[in-house]
């Protein structure tokens, strides 16, 4: 059934493209000059949260950490609650002197907790990461061009590299630390961002079935009506995970706000690249087929 909606999601894709291409871009450039700000899960050191009865100036708590002598750190504080870096590893004995003189100079009822990571076991997570995230892709590759063609799959691909990439440059930008939980946001945000592709690529593929293409603006119009056809479920649904991470943004610890940050990021993006990127990636290249070939036979669907 044709759509009668207004808005033309073929017609104005080369905009959005044009613009995805520069967000891309500037990602790379970004990532060049900045890299990312690795936490601790990825470069060796020593994080310590303080959970505090009551806020503590900063000036003296840096007053305090200097005297320590513990070497460079970085210090972020919220209400109640003080997280330090330091970029060595420390060991036990300087574990328990550092405890031990904040509980008697600063707060007697300090609760910590404390993450220390080498170097070994920092690349070992490194590697690990990246092992996990190529998997992820070669996977959604698999099972896209098993159920529906290779077109299909590029397509996707192309949409969720986007997407992950666009996190990724955000978090470089603006300098946000990049830990374990960063990594399994990407993850999760490239299982929701290929059940969007797949929603719109399946309901492309049962139009195409019944489709009488005679020219390029008829494959257009068929991609558009798909779009538009499944436009209020990806909605739907990105709405109620955005609601779900922003809760856990405002009401949820520090240690899980950048997980929740990275989360809504990745949804919008997900849902944008779904519809101007993978969708119309695929209907260039179908478009590099003759058209007496582009009738597709019918199959079950899986």
């Amino acid at each position: 059934m044709r759509s009668k909606r207004s808005f033309d999601f073929v017609k104005s894709s080369r905009k959005f493209l044009i613009v995805s291409a520069i967000i891309t871009l500037l990602g790379i450039v970004a990532v060049s000059i900045f890299g990312m700000n690795y936490g601790i899960d990825f470069s060796s050191g020593t994080s310590i949260d303080i959970s505090t009865k009551k806020a503590v100036d900063e000036s003296k708590l840096r007053i305090f950490l200097d005297e320590q002598k513990l070497g460079d750190y970085s210090l972020t504080m919220a209400e109640n609650r003080d997280s330090i870096r330091f970029k060595q590893a420390l060991n036990e004995q300087q574990e328990k002197d550092l405890k031990a003189a904040f509980t008697a100079q600063v707060d007697p009822s300090a609760s910590y907790e404390v993450n220390i990571v080498d170097v070994d076991i920092a690349r070992e997570q490194q590697k690990s990461a990246l092992i996990g995230m190529a998997v992820a892709c070669l996977g959604i590759v698999l099972y896209v061009s098993m159920r529906f063609e290779w077109r299909f799959a590029v397509a996707a691909v192309t949409s969720l590299v986007y997407t992950a990439f666009f996190v990724i440059s955000v978090f470089s930008i603006f300098r946000l630390e990049v830990n374990l939980p960063f990594i399994l946001a990407v993850l999760t945000i490239i299982g929701y961002a290929i059940n969007d592709t797949v929603v719109i690529f399946d309901r492309i593929r049962e139009n195409l079935r019944f489709a009488k293409l005679k020219t390029h603006a008829d494959l257009d119009t068929l991609v558009n009506d798909s779009i538009w056809q499944t436009l209020a479920r990806s909605i739907n649904t990105v709405i109620t995970v955005l609601f779900a991470a922003g809760c856990l943004f405002i009401f949820g610890s520090e240690s899980i706000k950048l997980f929740s940050l990275a989360m809504i990021l990745g949804l919008v993006c997900g849902a944008y690249s779904s519809i101007f990127i993978a969708s119309q990636l695929w209907l260039y290249l179908r478009k590099k087929q003759p058209l007496k070939k582009m009738a597709i036979k019918p199959q079950s669907t899986p």
